[in-house]
């Protein structure tokens, strides 16, 4: 029997292939394995998002992403979140924003939060909440074993790739490759000076939020090390992100985050390019040392890491995500904790899916 699902974005980031932001991907990974089987998707969504189901679009201020604009947001989220619920008959409510809580509709049906980022950064209050129709997932055994004592963590769902937009290139291009979004914790100054060291072009692909620590962070740190070797592309999706993949001699990921997944990492692979990441957060559950990349912990780690990916195997790097990373297996969790919830079970423990 077909589901209605209402997916909630976070609401200062807009989705589309083209947002550098793993909640938004995977928000359209389930997006579209839902039309795809036949069920209703519905996304509410900063207007200007893109997706496969009914599109619920929120006019969220613009600018500079100041507290004013995030409490602005998110109140005109929850009552947005409010209308279409009752407007659609819904079966099911699965939210991906960091500030979740802040817009939680009051209603009986079942709703899944998925939670994409680390858990501390997440207000202690949001896991205080104690309603038996909120159902917590986490997306990594490394982001699950940071919980902390007595939180509701129901159902772990590794992340997952639409294998099918991605495949290895018959050549390398004469690049390195960085893509992500461009603020301090993701590190691209660290790829430009790795890149830099190594005596590679680096490609960078991605997105500067209008929040101010973001911008700082690129005027003062990505901008001033910008040239014919360090190219900035912006915003990237769809086919030519696939293209900039498969044609990289590795992906860089020097960031200080602890990750609790890496969707571009699995992207990469799956484009049959070798990552070479810091040593941390879910990425040592991702990046098969030695075999589909490296795992460094220095700037100078990944100067020596770089040409040394280049002498891995393509086509290792892609089985690894065909066995390992298909957003098939990740839509399918999903729906059958959608069935499970709708139907009134309940798991009170995590169980990795």
């Amino acid at each position: 029997m077909p589901l209605t699902v209402l997916s909630v974005a976070y609401p200062l980031a807009r989705v589309s292939d083209a947002t550098a932001g793993g909640a938004e991907q995977v928000l359209l990974t389930i997006d579209r394995a839902l039309v795809e089987s036949g069920h209703r998707s519905l996304v509410l969504a900063a207007a200007g998002s893109q997706c496969n189901g009914l599109l619920l679009p929120v006019q969220v201020p613009s600018g500079n992403l100041d507290e004013r604009v995030k409490t602005e947001s998110r109140r005109l989220f929850q009552k947005a979140l409010g209308q279409a619920v009752d407007q659609y008959a819904v079966d099911v409510i699965h939210m991906h924003g960091i500030d979740f809580d802040q817009y939680l509709p009051d209603c009986d049906l079942p709703i899944i939060v998925t939670l994409h980022l680390p858990l501390e950064w997440y207000p202690w209050s949001a896991f205080l909440i104690r309603r038996k129709d909120v159902s917590l997932v986490c997306v990594s055994h490394s982001q699950a074993r940071t919980a902390r004592s007595g939180t509701p963590i129901m159902r772990l769902i590794p992340n997952g790739v639409s294998l099918n937009q991605f495949h290895p290139a018959q050549r390398k291009g004469d690049y390195v490759l960085f893509m992500g979004r461009i603020c301090p914790e993701k590190g691209v100054h660290l790829a430009i000076e790795a890149a830099q060291l190594a005596g590679e072009k680096l490609l960078m692909a991605g997105t500067v939020f209008d929040y101010p620590e973001h911008r700082e962070y690129f005027e003062a740190k990505v901008r001033p090390r910008l040239g014919p070797d360090a190219v900035f592309l912006g915003a990237i999706g769809g086919h030519q992100k696939a293209e900039l993949l498969a044609g990289a001699k590795c992906l860089l990921i020097p960031s200080s985050a602890r990750e609790t997944s890496s969707l571009i990492a699995m992207e990469a692979m799956a484009s049959g390019t070798p990552v070479v990441a810091w040593s941390n957060g879910a990425l040592p559950e991702i990046v098969t040392d030695g075999r589909t990349g490296f795992l460094v912990s220095s700037v100078e780690g990944m100067i020596q890491a770089i040409p040394r990916a280049a002498l891995l195997s393509s086509r290792e790097c892609r089985l690894e995500a065909e066995v390992r990373f298909s957003s098939v297996s990740m839509a399918s969790a999903y729906f059958g904790l959608y069935d499970q919830l709708i139907h009134g079970a309940r798991v009170p423990e995590l169980q990795a899916a």
